[in-house]
């Protein structure tokens, strides 16, 4: 996926104004609407400037993505870090109205995963506050036992200057025991402020897992590669097996091969019902750098005669 630097399709500096980011893109939509526009590949510009002004119009949208840095070069090969956006509060949806059906792949990895908007109550002189998103990541192990994190917030505010600030707030959230991936937890009256007498809208956290060592997450089910000796999967033995609530002795079937799933069912991610947890046994070989460990292996092959391609007829 190719990086898209969006300063540079806009053709302006990375510290502009958002009145100089939409003073130029009025000029750029001018100049490459399809209908008018005699400049070649004219509906490929004005899509590229339609989605590059999505994003630098949208103040939160823009922190977010100077967070990936200024180093990175359009054309570059990209890909999200986890948790690039962590954090960021972005106010009502995920797109903030454009058709987003001709948007490039970088922007849909980026912002692609839209919220629906807070709706808005409206009476006379008040209004209810925007209610707000972020994305915040936990360890998987406070989704088993449950926990109470202080978080902090990133938003935006313009400054005098008309450029974007990032300014901080910082909150106590009870993480509930049984959260899942891209679950919503939602905290009343920390959204945006109202109007007049109207009350604050609400916060919604998104929630994903820090990448784990040993585990990964499907839904509740959780996934471990576990590394087994030759001996203990021909022959079967019980071995010591992490899991996110503590080590347990697993028994391995004899005659086990590189990739068996051993289920152990209701140690997956709390809840009505639990998940599971699934131990994928990997078969580890011993190293060969000493002569008898050397010895040992030719004296295996001797007595096996173990042929790993007889399936393949060779």
């Amino acid at each position: 996926m190719e990086f898209k630097d969006y300063y540079q399709i806009m053709g302006v500096k990375r510290d502009v104004t958002q009145d100089e980011i939409k003073r130029a893109y009025r000029k750029l939509a001018r100049k490459y609407h399809p209908d008018v526009s005699k400049e070649p590949e004219a509906e490929v510009r004005f899509k590229e400037v339609g989605e590059a002004y999505e994003v630098l119009k949208d103040p939160e949208k823009r922190a977010a993505y100077d967070q990936l840095g200024a180093d990175w070069k359009g054309g570059q090969d990209f890909r999200p870090p986890p948790g690039w956006d962590q954090g960021f509060e972005f106010h009502g949806g995920g797109y903030t109205g454009a058709d987003a059906a001709g948007f490039s792949d970088f922007f849909e990895s980026l912002f692609g995963q839209g919220f629906a908007p807070g709706a808005q109550a409206r009476g006379g002189f008040h209004a209810r506050g925007e209610d707000t998103h972020a994305r915040v990541m936990i360890d998987l192990e406070d989704a088993y036992h449950g926990a109470t994190r202080t978080l902090t917030l990133k938003h935006t505010e313009l400054g005098a200057d008309g450029r974007p600030q990032l300014r901080e707030r910082t909150l106590n959230v009870r993480i509930p025991t049984g959260v899942r991936q891209h679950q919503h937890i939602r905290l009343a009256r920390q959204g945006g402020a109202g109007i007049g007498k109207g009350e604050p809208g609400d916060l919604y956290l998104e929630v994903e897992f820090r990448p784990h060592p040993f585990y990964h997450v499907e839904g509740r089910d959780v996934f471990l590669d576990l590394p087994v000796a030759p001996w203990e999967a021909a022959l079967g033995a019980t071995v010591q097996a992490p899991t996110p609530t503590g080590s347990v002795d697993l028994k391995i079937p004899a005659g086990s091969s590189g990739g068996r799933k051993l289920r152990l069912k209701g140690r997956g991610i709390p809840g009505k019902p639990p998940g599971d947890l699934y131990v994928v046994l990997q078969i580890a070989l011993p190293t060969a750098e000493s002569e008898a460990a050397r010895a040992a292996w030719r004296e295996l092959e001797k007595t096996l005669k173990f042929n790993p391609r007889a399936r393949l007829g060779v």
